[in-house]
């Protein structure tokens, strides 16, 4: 496939300027670039979500003009998306009919699967209710729709974000395999190392134009992060100090998951001290989202189950923690931590009137909101026209640094934040790290929860994880072998974990 002199321009923003660049048949292409690069947008183009203003693309030498996701597919060019598309209450084979243009026969696209799922080493069940599955197995739902379609070029966006190291290692060798075989890949990904052990070859994207070519296996991951911001990265320090006294206590917290394919928390305690930072590591799925629920009050529990210096808050919502400046963060952006076509101006309403002032006997100060919203933009360097924009106008990236500098702004007490650098470039990572970390260093006690082991290796003081719904009890980060994680993450408590240390 080639590119040439794509452009696209949006009000306030070009996000393409002039776009070049080819992948070859049977090449594993990574496109990188930091949040608001203009990744997003290039890829839209290729997919016919978007068309461009100018320029031309061929795929294998005949012209390539998508006008929709449709024209895309039967042209050869299949698309995994960040977020799953799927429905939790339907099978694998249901859900994968939907994304078909003309399905075969139930019974005769259950064998299709079985046997692609073979073929390219992604074992799945057409009958399994998708409910019922992991992370990395939604995902090879998706990946197997698109399979069926044989494509020409595979796009996949982020496609690790949501993996175990397992299963990562099980998508890379189904990726080889598809490029042995001829099929063309456009990886995008902000985990440098995984594109210098799988990708051919990469084109750097900065502020929508294309600012270098090369081989990844050639460069470290510092110098392929460099060429995507045009610095030199800041590694985040940390701040000497002891942790203060307890800030947050859980009690034997348990809580039945309100979604049948959710997790249910069971029996969790631990405590947080001012100027900590608690990483909470885990697979997806396994009580995350519900215990972000339970900590920011969107699922009260009973009232002594959480206390905040001492005394019981477990029943209070989410208006009356955020009074008493317990905030929170979660992990879905669009939807949860923003309305997608709220302004970013009245997103900061939304979170920050109680905190900021932002509210008086009943009128709002938009003035003041929108005063608030440009210092996150500006202190975060969240790349937008303007706090008029819609929050889903934002690169997922730049929406993410948006949420968390909108929190950390507000000087909170208790800060709880889900997979905070979730999608953002190396960059953007560093400097929402340290912002959790200075955050800590002026006494606000932190509770981080990640798949991102490295993430909660670099700024943790003490580690846990969840499993199933259990917590493992938190031990000091410095100084945790990969085993001893990896026994936490499975299941493993304190005297199982701490005989393997021995």
């Amino acid at each position: 496939m080639t590119v040439e002199g794509l452009s696209k321009a949006y009000p306030g923003v070009v996000a393409n300027d002039q776009v070049g660049f080819a992948i070859d048949e049977g090449e594993v292409h990574a496109l990188l670039g930091e949040n608001g690069a203009g990744k997003s947008t290039l890829v839209k183009m290729i997919y016919g979500l978007v068309q461009p203003d100018s320029g031309r693309m061929t795929l294998r030498g005949a012209p390539y003009a998508p006008s929709e996701p449709s024209a895309a597919r039967r042209a050869g060019v299949a698309m995994v998306f960040q977020h799953f598309s799927l429905f939790d209450a339907l099978s694998v084979a249901e859900n994968i009919t939907l994304g078909m243009e003309t399905p075969p026969p139930m019974r005769r696209l259950a064998d299709q699967i079985r046997e692609v799922s073979e073929t390219y080493g992604l074992p799945l069940k057409p009958d399994r209710l998708v409910g019922d599955l992991s992370a990395g197995e939604r995902q090879r739902v998706e990946i197997i729709r698109c399979l069926l379609q044989d494509p020409r070029l595979l796009i996949m966006d982020e496609p690790t974000s949501v993996l175990t190291p397992q299963e990562v290692e099980i998508l890379f060798a189904t990726l080889r395999k598809l490029a042995a075989e001829g099929t063309s890949i456009l990886y995008i990904s902000h985990k440098l190392e995984e594109i210098r052990s799988l990708c051919d070859r990469a084109t750097i994207l900065r502020l929508g134009r294309v600012v270098e070519s090369c081989n990844p296996r050639e460069k470290s991951a510092a110098e392929l992060a460099e060429m995507m911001v045009g610095a030199k990265l800041a590694t985040p320090a940390r701040a000497g100090g002891t942790p203060g006294a307890a800030v947050l206590e859980v009690r034997a917290l348990s809580l039945p998951s309100p979604s049948p394919f959710g997790t249910s928390l069971r029996d969790i305690s631990f405590t947080v001290r001012a100027g900590e930072i608690l990483g909470i590591g885990g697979v997806a799925g396994n009580g995350q989202d519900e215990l972000l629920d339970a900590l920011s009050g969107e699922a009260p529990v009973g009232p002594d189950t959480v206390l905040l210096h001492g005394q019981p808050i477990g029943a209070l919502g989410p208006s009356l923690r955020r009074r008493i400046a317990v905030l929170a963060a979660p992990e879905e952006r669009l939807g949860h931590a923003a309305a997608p076509d709220m302004s970013l101006t009245e997103n900061a309403m939304l979170t920050a009137a109680i905190r900021q002032g932002l509210a008086s006997r009943g009128f709002l100060k938009w003035p003041a909101a929108r005063a608030f919203a440009e210092r996150v933009i500006e202190t975060f360097d969240v790349r937008t026209p303007g706090p008029q924009n819609a929050a889903r106008s934002l690169s997922g990236g730049n929406l993410q640094k948006f949420v968390i500098g909108r929190e950390v702004l507000q000087r909170p007490e208790v800060l709880v934040v889900n997979q905070p650098t979730w999608g953002v470039d190396a960059s953007a990572a560093a400097a929402i790290r340290q912002s959790l970390l200075d955050l800590a260093a002026s006494g606000t006690a932190v509770i981080v929860i990640s798949q991102d082991l490295d993430e909660l290796m670099e700024i943790s003081d003490r580690f846990t994880a969840l499993n199933e719904g259990r917590m493992s009890a938190p031990r000091p980060a410095r100084g945790l072998s990969l085993e001893e994680i990896g026994l936490m993450m499975g299941g493993a408590h304190g005297m199982e974990v701490a005989h393997v240390a021995e």
